[in-house]
């Protein structure tokens, strides 16, 4: 019975840290973050955000950033996509220059030729009790 201060006191901070990782605070709101919360996420998204923009200046080419804005504008996961391409291909140092709009083209066929759907149609022709070989 000499434990159940300590494990008392180890169930509270299981307990603190257990919201913490929630996203806060008390019960009586029911784990939703508060407004600074709320503004703090959108902050950094909007940073990070800025960041992104920021590294793709320095590594397309203007023709290359007005395709691939064009191309965001009718297919925004497409653009994000090869957005993410470049930029890792960047941290990794695989990049020597910047990205010209003719290398851009080139890289969008690959992705293109990668993500093309092969539909394949088949049809099954079921027999039924009223089939024409009856009459």
């Amino acid at each position: 019975m000499a434990d159940d201060p300590e494990l008392a006191a180890i169930r509270q901070r299981r307990m603190q840290e257990l919201m913490a990782q929630q996203g806060g605070g008390g019960g009586a709101r029911g784990g939703m973050p508060s407004a600074e919360q709320v503004q703090a996420q959108e902050e950094q998204r909007k940073a990070q955000e800025e960041q992104r923009q920021d590294m793709l200046v320095r590594l397309l080419t203007p023709d290359a950033r007005e395709r691939l804005s064009r191309i965001r504008l009718v297919k925004p996961e497409k653009a994000m996509g090869i957005e993410n391409m470049l930029l890792t291909a960047a941290q990794r140092g695989a990049l020597g220059e910047k990205i010209t709009e003719d290398r851009l083209i080139t890289l969008l066929q690959q992705v293109n030729e990668q993500t093309e759907k092969k539909t394949k149609v088949s049809i099954i022709r079921r027999r039924s009790a009223l089939d024409d070989d009856d009459w």
